[in-house]
């Protein structure tokens, strides 16, 4: 018998465990100051404003809080702005599917000029898209005269106030869709046309349900833009009581005219909205980060 099978095999040496490296390399006193100085700043900007804006709604009572919210004209800025949000977010919403469906599936002239497009509203004014409005379906503008010789109102009523308000929220559904269509690329509809489906049943059976968090994102964005725009609408709508004064519109009036109390009234319920939708806004991170 040999050595090597009388000897006892060599043991294996232990595996040595080593510890990933600390993420936070700072001390604990800066990272504590850092820290505080975020929620100081926020505290500050955003915490502090909003329970001020509270405080004046009902800094004279209950009752004067409720009657500035059944004003005639309060209710009719109410709905007007409910209308329009829901206008716009109903055509951003078809034209962000169908923009995103183009840019991340297929390939054309011109495609970069649209992403350019689709764009421009972050970095143009509301206030010159309201005054490009304005130049072209205004008394004076270019489509002004065919317009009043038909007696069709664009300007100073509700078609105009939509357009603008779609002008300035077109990008969010988009731009929440088109990066994910193009990291999910086609091999899936290309799966579903090859098994013979058309392709409405590919988009409806396959694009849309793969994407359904971050159009329900982009809509939610979109709508909490629409309901507080105020550049551009307040160009378009000509400020006319209980007919083109949206929400934001009608609290620059009270305002104005020192109704301070209604003013913050009507500023509350707006920020009642934006808060329901940024607990909603949560929810689908949350949703969207457990998908993937």
């Amino acid at each position: 018998m040999s050595v090597a099978e009388i000897a006892p095999p060599a043991a294996t040496p232990a595996r040595v465990v080593r510890r990933a490296p600390p993420v936070h390399t700072e001390p604990a006193g800066v990272r504590i100051a850092i820290i505080a100085v975020a929620l100081t700043f926020l505290a500050l900007v955003i915490g502090l404003p909003l329970v001020l804006v509270f405080v004046q709604a009902f800094a004279k009572g209950w009752q004067a809080y409720v009657a500035a919210l059944v004003d005639p004209d309060a209710l009719a800025a109410i709905e007007l702005t409910l209308i329009v949000a829901a206008i716009s977010v109903a055509l951003n919403l078809v034209f962000g599917l169908v923009a995103s469906w183009c840019i991340a599936k297929f390939e054309f002239p011109g495609k970069s000029f649209l992403i350019t497009l689709i764009d421009l509203p972050f970095s143009v004014s509301p206030v010159v898209a309201g005054l490009v409005f304005i130049l072209l379906f205004g008394s004076q503008g270019l489509l002004g005269p065919f317009l009043q010789d038909n007696d069709i109102k664009i300007v100073f009523a509700l078609p105009g106030i939509v357009l603008a308000t779609v002008f300035v929220t077109f990008p969010f559904v988009a731009r929440e869709l088109i990066p994910l269509m193009q990291e999910q690329g086609t091999a899936e509809e290309e799966a579903a046309i090859s098994l013979g489906a058309s392709g409405l049943s590919t988009f409806f059976r396959v694009t849309l349900p793969n994407v359904k968090w971050a159009l329900l994102y982009g809509v939610l964005l979109c709508n909490a833009r629409a309901m507080g725009e105020f550049g551009a609408v307040s160009v378009v709508s000509g400020h006319i009581r209980g007919l083109t004064n949206t929400m934001p519109l009608q609290i620059e009036i009270l305002y104005n005219e020192y109704q301070f109390a209604a003013s913050f009234a009507v500023a509350s319920l707006l920020a009642l909205l934006a808060l329901v939708t940024l607990c909603a806004k949560t929810l689908l991170e949350k949703r969207i980060a457990k998908d993937h």
